[in-house]
């Protein structure tokens, strides 16, 4: 039963020759229909296994993955996925795959633009990026297509038939858990969705949270809430959103729809405001530190890193075994308190 069948064997109990198995096994070169079929009976009956470790190995090809990733050093919230890349490349490194970062500035259109245009100049393999800007995603998306080129995203998803896969969270249901998280801690009042530095027309991701979070509302019957939707850019968002402060005293609850809660929770702290709850995403240092502080109520933990990771092993395996890539790997939707974060940090 556990006998490891040759080339030759397969050759003698399918009456062909070594060669025709090789080019049926190796997918190269034409084979007749009636030997093929002898061929097939006999893989069927032996339940053949090829070793495709050892067949990627023996070819020496070596498979070129590039990762798009916006600079951590301008969004701290892309750090973790530099670990997450790391930590792929040195789990495969010993089979051949050049893995290779490139940084584009997340505020900027044209930078996530030219390095596109830097990469399809290379001809990698496959690409992985996050697609922050969904008009953009959507044009560079035909070029790759074109250049036959592999794509995966992670964080946030882009409609496209050529996409091979997605990993991050169901960002809909993450907008409902923190409506839900916010109904638990406020009784009535306005709620603000607040959307930092991010043009909302053009984020999927963002548009998908307020729409979780703005259905789970209107789905109550007795609607003790109003909500509204503040956009602020740098530098003025300080200055904005005190103005917003001011205007609106009836203020109760405040979700942030991206990394930067931080910003209103500094705001909200000097203001000695403690009457107004605060939900936003993703454990970045000032993130905690004011969660710590109480000034920050809950936040979404989006385990970017693990979104990274897998979606560079998702492409190894592809290459390595012909293992398909998942249309969509989800991730859980983990609540981060003062009590807990620090196990998901840790």
């Amino acid at each position: 039963m556990n006998k490891k069948y040759t080339i030759k064997d397969i050759a003698q109990m399918a009456g062909v020759s070594k060669g025709t198995v090789d080019r049926v096994l190796h997918k190269r070169g034409k084979v007749s229909e009636d030997a093929l079929k002898k061929i097939n009976e006999v893989l069927d009956v032996i339940d053949y296994q090829p070793n495709l470790i050892a067949r990627n190995l023996k070819n020496n090809k070596v498979y070129r993955i590039y990762i798009l990733l916006p600079d951590p050093k301008i969004d701290p919230f892309w750090e973790p996925c530099i670990k997450g890349i790391e930590e792929a490349r040195q789990e495969y490194r010993a089979y051949n795959f050049s893995i290779e970062t490139f940084f584009f500035n997340p505020e900027e259109k044209k930078s996530f633009l030219k390095i596109h245009d830097t990469i399809l100049e290379k001809s990698p393999d496959a690409v992985l990026l996050p697609p922050l800007f969904q008009k953009e995603t959507l044009e560079v998306i035909t070029k790759y297509e074109e250049s036959n080129i592999i794509m995966n995203t992670f964080n946030n998803q882009v409609q496209s038939d050529f996409v091979s896969g997605f990993v991050g969270q169901d960002l809909y249901k993450s907008g409902r858990v923190a409506a839900k998280l916010m109904e638990s801690i406020t009784s009535n009042g306005k709620i603000a969705i607040v959307h930092i530095d991010e043009s909302l027309k053009n984020a999927s991701h963002l548009q998908e949270k307020e729409r979780g979070f703005r259905n789970y509302f209107g789905e109550k019957e007795k609607q003790d809430y109003s909500i509204v939707t503040l956009k602020l850019k740098s530098p003025n968002v300080e200055v904005n959103f005190e103005n917003f402060l001011g205007e609106n005293p009836d203020l109760s609850g405040i979700f942030v729809s991206t990394s930067k809660a931080y910003q209103i929770a500094k705001i909200i702290a000097e203001s000695n405001n403690e009457k107004i709850a605060l939900i936003g995403y993703d454990l970045i240092d000032n993130n905690v530190n004011y969660l710590n502080q109480g000034v920050i109520d809950f936040l979404i933990h989006q385990n970017q890193k693990k979104q990274a990771y897998l979606g560079v092993t998702s492409i190894i395996e592809f290459f390595l075994f012909e293992k398909q890539i998942p249309k969509t790997i989800l991730l859980s939707i983990d609540i981060a308190n003062s009590e807990n974060a620090a196990y998901y940090i840790g």
